[in-house]
């Protein structure tokens, strides 16, 4: 009868284990994919709101305000989980010279780490630089 109880302790013990590992997990990958997919979005995004015709006529980089916040916004959703809660803050969207900070606040469904409801805070900078040559 005693062996039986710590069988049963034992197998308890090892579901909750595996049940914490796979949530770390799940928060530690995410955060980091998150990160580098929001890098990611946000320099194509400034990349396709480049205006070009400004470029043409004054050779310098300027991107479009409104254009970027409606790419980054169409393109977000791809790189987030189905499950994914999230919120997106821009916060400094100077368009010359190009630079953009985005933060990102997402919610993965486990909430025993949730900071104000969201379990990872990426921020991300980001600067377009171009070298055009001289002729």
């Amino acid at each position: 009868m005693q062996t039986t109880y710590w069988g049963y302790w034992l197998i308890v013990l090892g579901v909750a284990i595996v049940g914490l590992m796979i949530s770390v997990n799940g928060i530690t990958t995410t955060e980091t994919q998150d990160s580098y997919a929001i890098r990611e979005i946000v320099d194509a995004s400034m990349m396709e709101a480049v205006d070009w015709a400004y470029y043409r006529d004054y050779n310098e980089v300027k991107i479009d305000k409104e254009k970027f916040m409606e790419v980054f916004i169409r393109r977000l959703p791809t790189a987030m989980g189905f499950n994914d809660t999230y919120e997106v803050n821009f916060y400094e969207i100077y368009e010359a010279p190009p630079k953009v900070s985005v933060e990102i606040r997402s919610n993965s469904g486990t909430n025993f780490i949730a900071v104000n409801g969201y379990d990872s805070i990426t921020r991300i900078d980001s600067i377009i630089q171009a070298f055009a040559k001289d002729n």
